[in-house]
């Protein structure tokens, strides 16, 4: 499948040639390399670990040239040579040449005067179903989907952001999707202003530590 953002489309990929093919066409491939064999194969000169898994899953520096990880979890100058904060404030988007990004805290940044309240989690262990659409409008008690016939109700009115698709193995109290308290007011089709801050702090490493030519490129 694919997937358009702002007039950016990536796809699907499972091979080198599609890889190559989606680049061709100006798209971003999308693969699983878990075992990172793609990733040795193009040896890039840059790797950006945006999993935000709170923790590192196995990036190390010899991955590439610039390894950059984004959020809690790494630290510049021994698993990679820059972090990207991730956090909301005032350092959102500040890379970071030595040290850490702020540790994860587990409470979601303040939006419209809500943090916890935003997040819908899952209200049992089973398959997620039934979810609502990214972009609905919803009010306080509304159900946004179900688990095992239990539904998952969010605590504030407001717009889906984000959700899980349909089908994941879910746990209780495992963040399933997200509410944005602005409502209509939100973009939902656009990069977040949070998304758009890391990319530019993203931007400033490769720019800090790869020669302008490859930047160009």
């Amino acid at each position: 499948g694919e997937c358009s953002v702002e007039g950016i489309t990536a796809v699907r990929a499972e091979s080198l040639e599609e890889i190559h093919e989606a680049i061709s066409q100006k798209k971003v491939p999308v693969v699983v390399d878990e075992g990172k064999s793609f990733l040795h194969r193009l040896q890039p000169d840059a790797v950006v670990d945006a999993i935000l898994a709170k923790k590192n899953l196995g990036t190390c520096m010899e991955d590439a040239r610039l390894v950059i990880g984004i959020g809690p979890g790494f630290t510049a100058g021994v698993d990679c040579h820059a972090v990207v904060e991730s956090k909301r404030g005032h350092d959102l988007g500040r890379v970071i040449l030595k040290g850490s990004a702020i540790p994860n805290t587990g409470i979601p940044g303040i939006i419209g005067g809500y943090g916890k309240e935003r997040v819908l989690r899952a209200p049992a262990e089973g398959i997620l179903e039934q979810t609502l659409p990214i972009g609905t409008l919803v009010e306080a008690g509304d159900i946004c989907g179900v688990v095992n016939g239990i539904p998952m109700r969010t605590e504030i009115s407001g717009i889906i952001r984000g959700m899980l698709q349909e089908g994941i193995s879910v746990f209780p109290g495992m963040k399933a999707g997200d509410v944005d308290p602005r409502g209509e007011a939100v973009e939902y089709r656009n990069v977040s202003d949070k998304a758009r801050a890391i990319g530019g702090g993203v931007l400033e490493a490769l720019l800090h530590f790869l020669p302008w030519e490859l930047c160009k490129e």
